[in-house]
């Protein structure tokens, strides 16, 4: 019996759950899978049955020495924490393993550190490393705030960082049930389709810098906001009427585009 540890965060999926995740997924012969967190291998055994190429990252010692014992054919398992991966880490891991880009993603991610995971999977996509999708499960909150609209309470930042690399999608909700040990949370599966940027940030620090500036003041105004990330008041109005934003809109109004927009233009004018 694989016992789950507090510590990692680990809730493992009971197998009717893991089968409607599977289809979820919708694994196709050919395709090559990393899998981040296998846990028991609920995931990971239908996985490799399916399309016969998994790499499988997993930070706990036991479990990963468990599959590994197991002798699976097709399934590569290695031992590492995935927030520590480097791009070239990843990718050679991805070459001993023999998976040929696109790699598709799946997992189910710890609550703890969800967040620090799809941003890594954002910034691996940005540096070159050849990932198709993610589906992965979530805490129901994450998953609304990934698929959140401009003028909601759930659209923040994780929207738009996420969001101007992938195209994201919720396809399946769980119930607290359908893990053992049972979480206090709902879930939620998500799926991200990686795509290039549109439009392009010029300076993709300075974009990210910017957005999660404003929405550190989301009940400010836009002039206000811009305001106080170093301008003077005549400066932001005249950025803000450049791209053609009122800046009386507030920073959870903005679409992706316009957030693009408005950073192209902060790092034209510094």
């Amino acid at each position: 019996m694989v016992r789950a540890k507090k510590h990692f965060g680990q809730h493992f999926l009971e197998p009717v759950w893991a089968a409607k995740v599977l289809r979820a997924i919708a694994p196709a012969p050919g395709d090559a899978f990393l899998e981040i967190g296998p846990g028991g291998g609920a995931l990971t055994r239908p996985l490799v049955a399916a399309t016969g190429r998994v790499l499988a990252i997993e930070i706990d010692s036991d479990l990963a020495g468990r599959l590994r014992e197991e002798r699976i054919p097709g399934l590569t398992v290695v031992e590492r924490d995935f927030l520590a991966l480097s791009a070239r880490e990843l990718t050679d891991a991805f070459v001993e393993a023999g998976l040929a880009p696109p790699v598709r993603v799946a997992g189910n991610l710890p609550y703890n550190v969800a967040a620090p995971i799809l941003f890594a999977l954002r910034t691996l996509h940005a540096q070159g490393v050849g990932l198709g999708d993610a589906t992965v499960m979530l805490q129901r909150e994450v998953a609304d705030r990934l698929t959140a609209v401009p003028g909601s309470k759930e659209y923040g930042v994780l929207t738009v960082l996420i969001g101007y690399a992938a195209i994201c999608r919720r396809v399946l909700d769980l119930p607290p049930g359908a893990f053992r040990p049972v979480p206090k949370v709902r879930s939620s599966v998500v799926r991200l389709e990686f795509r290039p940027p549109q439009p392009v940030a010029t300076d993709e620090v300075g974009f990210e810098r910017l957005v999660k500036a404003l929405f550190s003041r989301r009940r400010k105004t836009l002039l206000n906001g811009v305001q106080a990330g170093g301008t003077s008041r005549e400066q932001a109005a005249a950025l803000l009427e450049q791209v053609g934003v009122d800046a009386r809109r507030r920073p959870e109004t903005l679409s992706i585009p316009e957030f693009v927009g408005l950073a192209n233009a902060w790092d034209a004018m510094l």
